[in-house]
């Protein structure tokens, strides 16, 4: 039986990943701000995060914020990783890191290269979005009379439950390096996702397409964050809509 650590344990991808590692076997410590017994900031460190990883032997980075301090919360999870000599770990990251300009995903890309040079055994996995992500975005947005969408962009939406067995595989085994992307089923126009949301919602919004400015918008919009090579998600969209109805 191995000890895995498991970072953003209590989250929407950790949460699961914890379940099928503990299903597996393993025994699994949960780290995250708010749940004892590994209450911890990463980006704080402390004598907390090393007793967290002390007799660790993989550990599986899923914490993550898009207000800032990944970067800052890496570097302490590598250092107290390397102080109790863990021996793997493992990255969740996001496809088009290194091709699209956004804040979030250049801060993926430096947590990506920082476990590179860390001089630990390491995998790194790049997802497409999750189901939920697009309809945050549109349950934000329908709070306006008209949905109003960036003019086209199309996205890959992945099953997290897929993206879960998958990261706890990669545990499970020896450190891989960079792995091959994980991709939804369908690539999707932003409008044809919007659709079916409101459709499952029972909600009556217009559409509209709105061409946008910058570089980050010119980098979604030729599909930067795209893996249509590695489409492997069997999960739709809509059959996650209707899990959501049930």
């Amino acid at each position: 039986m191995t000890t895995i650590l498991v970072t953003g344990g209590t989250g929407t991808l950790g949460r699961l990943v914890t379940e099928r590692l503990r299903a597996d076997g393993h025994e699994v410590r949960v780290l995250s701000r708010r749940t004892p017994p590994y209450a911890v900031d990463l980006r704080e460190g402390g004598a907390g995060l090393d007793a967290a990883v002390e007799g660790v032997d993989t550990v599986v980075h899923c914490a993550t914020t898009q207000t800032g301090g990944d970067e800052k919360a890496a570097a302490q999870l590598i250092a107290a990783a390397r102080r109790a000599g863990v021996g793997h770990l493992v990255y969740i990251s996001i496809v088009g890191v290194d091709r699209v300009p956004f804040p979030y995903y250049r801060a993926k890309l430096a947590v990506e290269r920082m476990i590179e040079e860390s001089g630990l055994g390491w995998t790194v996995l790049r997802a497409t979005q999750f189901h939920d992500l697009p309809v945050m975005m549109f349950r934000a947005l329908a709070k306006l009379p008209v949905l109003l969408l960036p003019a086209g962009v199309r996205d890959q939406p992945v099953e997290v439950a897929e993206v879960a067995e998958r990261l706890a595989e990669l545990a499970q085994a020896a450190p891989a390096g960079r792995v091959a992307d994980m991709g939804g089923p369908e690539i999707r126009t932003f409008d044809s996702l919007a659709r079916a949301w409101l459709r499952a919602t029972g909600r009556r919004r217009a559409v509209l397409n709105v061409p946008l400015l910058g570089r980050t918008y010119r980098a979604f919009r030729d599909g930067g964050h795209l893996a249509p090579e590695h489409a492997v998600g069997k999960g739709t969209f809509e059959e996650y809509l209707e899990k959501q109805r049930g």
